[in-house]
């Protein structure tokens, strides 16, 4: 009788909805941070009906704000200069007296913020989609409590098996390529129903996809990147995230993401316009400004709201979470014009302010320089815009790069394309903080694009590398992927490099398998990556470049004692070139040394070429 009546007491005592606090982002913190203010999302069933407190030295509560959901509170943290690492208890009294607490940890950083070094011009960057690089552990292939449970490596668009450990397992034939730089498409969570190998659907901002891995491997890589003074670049994505990201079922405000009511009321979704150019553009019509700034990237991919100032708040606190947590060398933005563009500014702005010398590289997909320009750090904009961003991406020099070797040689046609195109760079701040390259994964392999031919293939690519520039490489562009039987379809495009499986007949990694141009490719790409390293002509020179002659063109990159050469020719059949075109760079009766054959070289008055290819020489031994 006695139990019976306790039992019925305490089920009359009003308590809280939950046993324990669903999330807390981000779910850590330091100490010393420059920002001394950072705010906690909580989520939990009622949690708004409860308050927060907080009793530890140096930490206390600002102001915390409800949220249109009740199962939401955002609380605002002072941490002052004099609070040590530690954990600490955020206790949540509800009007009930029912106590819930949560653990939180302050952590000792590890690494002071100006010793986080971001990519500059002399580093090489390798892009990696990491589901088709390597599959280093088979026990993660499949999470069954995931959507897509399958692995199907004949079927371009569903998940390989790739992942963190395999990237971990082959950083030394990256490294001995010549790369300084690792970028690796997103590692987080894509809980979606398929295609959710690429990574650009993030349904969890602060969580490893479990199919490439964990926290620990990610770290992992970065620290093994760092053993060889290589960095780790992040790929992030401020514009949208997954349509099955934990936050969709539960909004906590009424403009979490664009065009809310109407994914919440079932009616159509407008997509963007993709009119990038209405950041710009001083007639633009507020109408399509919307559409574009609005509309969500892709029906699967839901447009955040950044003029909400509580997701603003989260996405910064959530890309310093990941410089900290992985010691990064640099962040890579997806979609950069398509979020609101005064949040971006804020975004890179707190970044750079928190840490001095790192990088970020915003995608601008234009092959209009006025566009890339806009967007770079110091660049005197009529709008007054300043973005806070150190690098964009060169899509007009690689539009230039490909017609110049394509096209054939007239006035308007042909090299005079790269010419011209290089001359653009009097509307740039600063052209070699800018991020070139040949193929990307969202665009034909370079092979493909040059119609499968090597030579031209090798030409692009050691022009790209001695460019006043930051390069990137796509992972088996140096094997000559190809993408030519379905030309531009995504999911060729990135796939499998052979060898990153243990039943693969063909390793790239060993050269094993591999025909007589795929191999010249790589060592003809190592010679050049390994060359750079050092070369400050190439890294930080002046450049000089002559007006394409005869079907050649000459570039030029000194940094004191040291001059590369690099000669396109477009030529066939032999020609022999009057170097006295080239006087005032001052090489006469210099030996130059060939960075891919060795061979030495005398610049006398004239030099013949016996084929079409690239030249590189060095005054350097």
């Amino acid at each position: 009788m006695l139990n019976r009546l306790f039992l019925l007491i305490i089920l009359a005592i009003p308590v809280l909805s939950f046993a324990q606090i669903e999330r807390v982002e981000p779910p850590n913190w330091w100490v010393g941070m420059k920002t001394n203010t950072m705010q906690l999302l909580v989520k939990n069933p009622d949690i708004g009906k409860a308050t927060p407190s907080i009793t530890y030295k140096g930490v206390r509560i600002l102001q915390v704000h409800h949220a249109t959901s009740k199962n939401y509170l955002f609380i605002d943290l002072e941490i002052s200069k004099d609070a040590h690492p530690g954990t600490f208890e955020i206790v949540f009294q509800s009007n009930t007296g029912e106590n819930l607490t949560y653990n939180y940890q302050l952590l000792e950083r590890e690494v002071p913020a100006e010793d986080l070094i971001g990519f500059s011009s002399q580093d090489a960057i390798y892009l990696i989609t990491p589901d088709r690089f390597a599959n280093g552990d088979y026990s993660n292939d499949i999470d069954i409590s995931l959507q897509e449970k399958t692995i199907n490596r004949n079927d371009d668009y569903a998940r390989h098996g790739g992942d963190i450990q395999g990237i971990i397992n082959h950083i030394d034939y990256i490294s001995d390529l010549g790369f300084t730089a690792v970028w690796p498409s997103p590692l987080l969570t894509n809980n979606m129903k398929s295609a959710s190998y690429h990574g650009y659907a993030i349904t969890d901002f602060y969580q490893v996809d479990p199919r490439f891995g964990t926290l620990a491997n990610y770290k992992s890589l970065a620290a093994s990147l760092r053993k060889k003074d290589m960095k780790l670049i992040m790929d992030m994505v401020a514009n949208h995230c997954g349509s099955n990201h934990w936050w969709m079922q539960d909004f906590p405000f009424k403009d979490w993401v664009n065009q809310q009511s109407n994914f919440e009321n079932k009616r159509p979704i407008n997509n963007s316009n993709h009119r990038r150019t209405t950041n710009q553009d001083p007639y633009a019509s507020k109408r399509d400004k919307a559409e574009f700034q609005e509309g969500w990237f892709v029906e699967a991919m839901p447009d955040l709201n950044q003029r909400n100032p509580f997701m603003a708040t989260y996405l910064i606190q959530n890309s310093i979470w990941w410089i900290e947590t992985l010691h990064l060398g640099g962040i890579r933005q997806d979609t950069y014009p398509y979020p609101d563009k005064d949040f971006m500014a804020d975004w890179a702005g707190a970044i750079m302010t928190e840490y001095p010398n790192f990088s970020i590289v915003g995608e601008e997909w234009s092959v209009n320089p006025l566009l890339i320009a806009y967007w770079q750090t110091g660049h005197k904009n009529k709008d007054g815009y300043e973005s806070n961003l150190k690098s964009t991406m060169d899509f007009a020099m690689q539009k230039n790069i490909v017609d110049a070797l394509n096209e054939p040689e007239k006035w308007d046609q042909g090299l005079v394309k790269i010419y011209e195109g290089l001359a653009n760079d009097f509307s740039y701040t600063k052209p070699r903080d800018i991020m070139v390259f040949m193929d990307n994964h969202d665009m034909s392999r370079i092979f493909t694009q040059l119609k499968q031919d090597v030579t031209k293939t090798q030409m692009a690519l050691g022009y790209l590398l001695t460019l006043p520039r930051i390069p990137q490489v796509y992972y088996g562009t140096e094997i000559l992927m190809s993408d030519h039987e379905k030309p531009g379809d995504h999911g060729l495009i990135r796939t499998d490099f052979p060898g990153g499986w243990a039943d693969d007949s063909i390793n790239a990694f060993t050269g094993e398998g591999l025909y007589k141009d795929q191999k010249n490719m790589q060592s003809f790409l190592k010679s050049i990556l390994n060359y750079r390293k050092s070369s400050k002509a190439i890294a930080e020179g002046k450049t000089v470049h002559f007006a394409p002659f005869l079907g050649t063109y000459f570039m030029f990159r000194t940094f004191k004692d040291e001059t590369v050469v690099v000669i396109l020719n477009k030529n066939e059949t032999p020609i022999t070139i009057d170097l006295k075109r080239y006087l005032e760079i001052g090489l006469t009766g210099k030996t130059l040394t060939n960075v891919v054959s060795g061979n030495q070289v005398e610049w006398l008055e004239s030099m013949t070429f016996n084929t079409s290819g690239i030249t590189i020489l060095s005054t350097k031994k």
